[in-house]
């Protein structure tokens, strides 16, 4: 049991520790050895994935669960969570996701167009934290989406 007053500990979910306390809401402190995502590792090789495009600063691969005849995934080599947390010092890097997105799909033969999506936050449809753009094509999109 504990006592009035007394700091719980913070409850583990899913390896991260959730702390609102004297923290912004949605901040999340790494508990033990920091676990990385399913695209940290797919960049590591250590999940395997058909790999398109790679440079210093971003990887494409193949969805595994597509949503469109070409469903590819664009993803920044540095981990930042979601558009909500990117600051001023990813400008370039953000800029540099979306115009090898285009170079990408024109690659994958998107010649009649394609869509460009980028989840944010459980509402927005995110399943990994970790920015990634979508790249959906081979079909005719329909509006509004989702």
């Amino acid at each position: 049991m504990f006592e009035r007053g007394k700091t719980r500990p913070a409850v583990r979910l899913g390896g991260i520790i959730a702390l609102f306390s004297g923290f912004h809401l949605g901040a999340r402190v790494y508990y033990g050895p920091v676990q990385r995502t399913v695209f940290e590792r797919i960049i590591a090789r250590e999940i395997p994935s058909e790999i398109i495009y790679e440079d210093d600063r971003v990887a494409a691969f193949r969805d595994v669960h597509p949503q469109a005849p070409t469903h590819i995934l664009i993803v920044p080599k540095k981990p930042v969570a979601r558009m909500a947390e990117a600051g001023p010092e990813d400008e370039s890097l953000l800029g540099h996701l979306l115009l090898k997105a285009a170079q990408v799909a024109a690659q994958a033969g998107l010649s009649n167009g394609y869509r460009l999506v980028i989840n944010n936050g459980q509402d927005g449809g995110e399943s990994v934290p970790h920015l990634h753009c979508h790249i959906l094509g081979g079909r005719p999109m329909s509006w509004p989406p989702g």
